[in-house]
């Protein structure tokens, strides 16, 4: 009996399609990571988004594990190195939310340059303002994206309409597609009036946005963030803000998130971000729409399944 242990809650259609293959599913969405290394050598998969780090210290307690399957975007809570070294295959879904945070993302911009929820506050004050709330167009804007897989190109992919210049840049040499150039991270930082993050959480990605790379950017810049909050030092994105370096900042991820994603820490850095009419903040949601939950799970379902037929 193949036994999967399934650490986060997901869509029913990927548990409904494990007992199609007769797998035995096990849920435990409460358990310590100390709990769960106590049980895990019984299990031959788990599945999860972000509760629990699958470090090696977890893994050295495997016995039988075949595959972790993260459902979602990105694997850094996971050694995956470390994982391969055992023989086990880790899956993620990354292409199953990525139009939810390419329109997203979009969402953000929009309502940032044109004052939406600034106004929409105002407005359920009785207060009337309309020259104090003129808008920014897209037109003629050049966009800089760094990090160019799955979100990247949707990002790029709903900005085609808007009659912007598009660039990109990522650690793969020859990705770029018919929606944009693919250029240096110089160059983005010479040429672009908006900046948005999509790459994964890594030693290089970790607090990319800092005094240096703001300091590098030739003009002032908007910024977008909906890849990982760490990617971001939230106390020189704030020193930009203050100095004008920054003109806005659309953050669905913040650096002092909990690992899980579903909670934070108050900060005086966090309550300067919620003050300020330069920015829009949303809880980690960008990829967390109805479409993607069914998505992601039917994703990660056909990718066991394609292991298992090996």
């Amino acid at each position: 009996m193949i036994k999967i242990l399934h650490l986060d809650e997901n869509h029913n259609v990927l548990k409904n399609g494990l007992d199609e293959m007769g797998f035995k599913n096990f849920f435990d969405y409460k358990s310590s990571k100390i709990e769960i290394e106590q049980k895990i050598a019984e299990f031959d998969g788990i599945v999860l988004r972000s509760r629990i780090k699958i470090d090696k210290n977890l893994l050295d307690r495997t016995k039988n594990l075949k595959f972790i399957a993260r459902v979602g975007s990105g694997i850094e809570n996971i050694d995956s190195d470390y994982a391969k070294k055992k023989g086990i295959v880790v899956l993620s879904a990354g292409e199953g939310n990525s139009n939810a945070v390419g329109e997203h993302a979009l969402s953000m911009l929009l309502s940032l340059f044109n004052n939406i929820i600034k106004s929409n506050n105002e407005i359920n004050t009785n207060i009337w303002k309309r020259e104090e709330n003129r808008g920014i167009e897209l037109n003629y804007k050049t966009v800089g994206i760094i990090g160019y897989g799955k979100t990247g190109k949707s990002f790029a992919k709903k900005l085609a309409g808007f009659n912007v210049k598009l660039l990109c840049s990522d650690i793969i040499e020859n990705i770029a597609d018919d929606y944009a150039e693919q250029v240096s991270i110089d160059e983005i930082q010479s040429r672009c009036d908006i900046i948005s993050l999509h790459t994964d959480l890594n030693k290089l990605s970790k607090h990319l946005v800092n005094t240096k790379f703001i300091d590098n950017c030739k003009k002032p810049f908007y910024l977008i963030n909906t890849s990982r909050g760490q990617c971001v030092k939230t106390s020189d994105l704030i020193l930009g803000i203050k100095t004008g370096k920054i003109l806005g900042a659309c953050l669905d991820v913040i650096e002092n998130e909990s690992n899980s994603f579903e909670n934070f820490k108050q900060d005086s850095y966090l309550d300067f971000l919620k003050k300020s009419e330069k920015v829009i903040l949303t809880p980690h949601i960008a990829g967390w729409t109805f479409e993607s939950k069914l998505k992601l799970s039917q994703i990660i379902l056909k990718k066991i399944k394609d292991l298992y037929s090996k």
